[in-house]
């Protein structure tokens, strides 16, 4: 699989507190490198499994920790899902999603709360104006002006941006993390993403709407995508929304949003790398 270098800021004061994040990471399947710095207050990891996952290891040592790049020098992108800086129906959905581009692949990794179990489509759609809510944010990305499909088409066969399906567990809560061969970061930044109420069926349904949408329903939730800071880009300490440090802006994130079982969602804390 493909992997990416990912970079946290992690609250460490001494070789005890370097120990125990190596020791949280250490023997886990699909992370290939880890790098931990007392001095610097990173913890950067090559790995091919989801940002959030990542972080709940960190953080299970006892140690707080906050995304700060995503993919080395490559082209990183970010949308944010309802919140103050997306939209979500009635405002119960809420989540990150992270591109990264890594050579002719794009990396597309997400945490989202709030959704219904089951799976959900997931969608680049064309225009980066939410300000009717997800009904202005056009129809699917498809320069190509090809039928719609899945993410195992090729570019012939499904719209550049037809990301497929993710699955919610039954807290509402979806991890995922898809690589792609047809989307480029440089093609959709100043777009949108949207996640839908119900499966997308890949352009297989075999009627009309099918190879319009796959049939996957109405728009629950949608972000602009953005560009974001990549490894080593991101030297900030003060949040540029609001001017309260990193530390205190995650954890009034996490206390700002659980999802349905309490569980305080990772997802939130981003706002020092836009």
């Amino acid at each position: 699989m493909t992997s990416a270098k990912i970079e946290f800021s992690v609250e460490m004061t001494c070789d005890k507190c370097v120990q125990a994040v190596k020791s949280s990471l250490s023997n886990v399947d699909g992370i290939e490198n880890i790098d931990v710095s007392l001095e610097n207050g990173t913890v950067i990891v090559n790995t091919t499994l989801p940002y959030s996952l990542i972080q709940e290891k960190i953080e299970n040592s006892g140690r707080r920790a906050v995304l700060k790049g995503y993919g080395g020098t490559e082209v990183s992108a970010v949308a944010m899902l309802g919140g103050d800086s997306g939209y979500s129906v009635g405002d119960q959905i809420r989540g990150v999603v992270r591109f990264v581009q890594a050579g002719d692949k794009c990396i597309i990794d997400g945490t989202m709360d709030g959704l219904n179990p089951g799976l959900h489509g997931l969608h680049v759609h064309e225009c980066g104006d939410i300000s009717k809510g997800c009904d202005s944010v056009g129809d699917h990305f498809n320069p190509h002006n090809t039928p719609h499909g899945g993410p195992g088409d090729d570019s012939t066969q499904r719209h550049s941006g037809d990301l497929g399906n993710i699955l919610a567990d039954k807290s509402g809560r979806a991890t995922f993390r898809i690589v792609d061969d047809v989307l480029r970061i440089w093609d959709i930044i100043g777009r949108s993403l949207v996640v839908t109420d119900g499966a997308d069926d890949l352009g297989k349904g075999g009627n009309q709407q099918s190879k319009i949408d796959g049939n996957s329903g109405a728009r629950l939730t949608c972000g602009i995508i953005a560009r974001a800071s990549g490894l080593f880009q991101n030297t900030k300490k003060i949040c540029a929304c609001d001017g309260v440090t990193l530390w205190d802006e995650r954890d009034r994130s996490v206390a700002g949003w659980k999802n349905s079982q309490g569980i305080a969602s990772p997802s939130n804390t981003v706002c020092v790398i836009l």
